[in-house]
């Protein structure tokens, strides 16, 4: 299958493209935050609530605002660990979507929308903005005509919840470069389904035990896939398994020591929704003792 060419994919995605013109050059909102609007609307389609684009082409430019600032405040609140107070925060949006959606329903689902926000502004949105983003930005100017590979600079990237984006400048894609479709589109681009496969951090829960209740990877694997399917679990990684960790499992005496941790590959970022349920950790009881959940974050929690 050929790569669509840059017509082709503006064409595809004719209607995000003129809701994003509008919300950068018209109504002059920061292009940042705008991508992130767009990225988030994605992901709603996505996630089942039907042709939004569609719907909101034909609103005014005042309820094109008021909608973006709901956007806002969606992914805003996933930044936070902790889960909104006021479910009832983006009325417009719970309206024209025609469906059950709240702050709240959005951050239980927190981590499968920040996967896919992120999928969303790096493989949709950083191809089919990059020609208005050149004329909106003020660093967009004929030096990068001098340097075609050179990522266009946007004010508030890379965001620390969502990641960098990489905009190149629309000339590339134009130009008679050797493989620069290739370069632009990937291969499976056109026709994107985000129902992508998430990095193994991305759905990596870290789990905390008692001290002197020891559990085995065997009651970690049960207790898990009991709950959430029989291939929820797609590794558990313990400091008696001899893993990667740093830390030395045998006392002073070379007794072994009871595991305090571990960290849990999970089959998906939504497993790892379901297993946290919005909150930034979650207890779970086998055989007696207890299991605490929360999200992985990065190396220092002693595991790789």
């Amino acid at each position: 299958m050929s790569h669509p060419t840059v017509e082709q994919l503006h064409a595809f995605h004719a209607q995000e493209r003129e809701i994003f013109s509008k919300l950068v050059q018209k109504l002059r909102r920061p292009p940042a935050e705008s991508l992130l609007v767009m990225a988030t609307w994605l992901w709603f389609e996505d996630f089942g609530f039907g042709n939004i684009f569609s719907i909101i082409t034909v609103f005014s430019d005042l309820l094109i605002v008021d909608l973006a600032n709901e956007a806002v405040l969606c992914f805003r609140c996933l930044e936070s660990d902790q889960p909104p107070n006021d479910v009832s925060q983006i009325p417009l949006t719970e309206r024209f979507m025609k469906n059950d959606i709240s702050l709240q329903i959005i951050h239980n689902h927190r981590y499968t929308a920040i996967t896919g926000i992120k999928n969303f502004l790096t493989t949709i949105c950083s191809r089919i903005f990059s020609d208005i983003l050149q004329r909106v930005l003020p660093s967009s100017s004929s030096s990068f005509i001098t340097n075609l590979r050179h990522p266009l600079i946007i004010p508030g990237f890379p965001h620390p919840t969502f990641g960098s984006i990489n905009v190149l400048p629309n000339i590339v894609a134009r130009d008679n470069l050797p493989n620069a479709n290739s370069f632009l589109f990937p291969h499976g681009l056109w026709g994107w389904n985000a129902n992508h496969v998430a990095t193994d951090k991305e759905r990596t829960v870290f789990l905390t035990f008692s001290r002197g209740f020891p559990v085995s990877h065997a009651e970690v694997i049960h207790l898990f896939t009991e709950i959430y399917g029989e291939d929820c679990v797609e590794s558990v990684y313990m400091p008696e398994d001899g893993g990667n960790s740093s830390n030395d499992n045998t006392n002073c005496n070379g007794h072994q020591q009871q595991p305090l941790f571990a960290k849990m590959v999970l089959d998906s970022v939504v497993t790892v929704d379901r297993i946290l349920s919005g909150q930034e950790k979650q207890k779970y009881k086998i055989n007696g003792k207890h299991i605490w959940a929360r999200k992985f974050k990065n190396n220092k929690d002693g595991l790789i």
